[in-house]
């Protein structure tokens, strides 16, 4: 899932929840970032496996373990639900092209519903058909109807679950605009890459 999905998915856990616990702003924006941040591992990629960066432990199960487990030892609920949203994100994150999900195995797991068996056993060769490779990656992402009907839904909720139960916080969807402009830029500028 692309940063706006994630983020998207941040803000309906902290609306939602805040319902209940009151959030301050501070709070509210500490889960929602948890919800998140471990795709800003991109700039790491370099050190990762094939240069990916679902390979990084950033991109495995055992950062929202910490965190929870700092969140039980601090007793502090806004942490524990960081952990979850974190969590949430690289559960989210197998779903698609798979993550490093244990991280010790060095083994991308997950459905990986995005790419078939072929296709991931013989990356290079798929990859080597474009003249930049991410090209693969953005052209299956934006072809396929399931993941973009996810996004609209995903935005539709946030604003819905903003709006019921966390309306002090509105502003803050405000930060989906880049997110969203980051990918649709990206997007067609391999386009325009591919057509040239």
């Amino acid at each position: 899932m692309h940063i706006n999905s994630h983020f998207a998915v941040g803000v309906i856990i902290a609306s939602f929840l805040n319902h209940f616990f009151n959030f301050t702003l501070f709070e509210f924006s500490v889960i929602v970032l948890f919800s998140f941040i471990c795709d800003f591992d991109v700039i790491l990629s370099k050190f990762a496996k094939d240069n990916n960066h679902r390979m990084l432990i950033t991109h495995s199960i055992i950062p929202s373990l910490i965190i929870l487990f700092l969140g039980l030892i601090f007793n502090w609920t806004v942490l524990i639900i960081s952990g979850i949203s974190y969590s949430i994100h690289i559960i989210l994150d197998t779903l698609d092209w798979g993550t490093n999900f244990f991280y010790f195995q060095k083994k991308q797991v997950g459905f990986k519903l995005l790419i078939s068996k072929e296709e991931f056993e013989n990356l290079p060769d798929y990859l080597s058909k474009y003249k930049n490779p991410a090209s693969f990656f953005d052209a299956k992402y934006y072809s396929n109807k399931i993941c973009l009907s996810i996004e609209i839904c995903l935005f539709i909720l946030m604003i819905v679950f903003v709006i019921i139960y966390a309306f002090q916080f509105i502003l803050i969807t405000l930060l989906y605009i880049p997110f969203i402009w980051f990918h649709l830029s990206r997007h067609f500028y391999l386009k325009k890459i591919e057509a040239s």
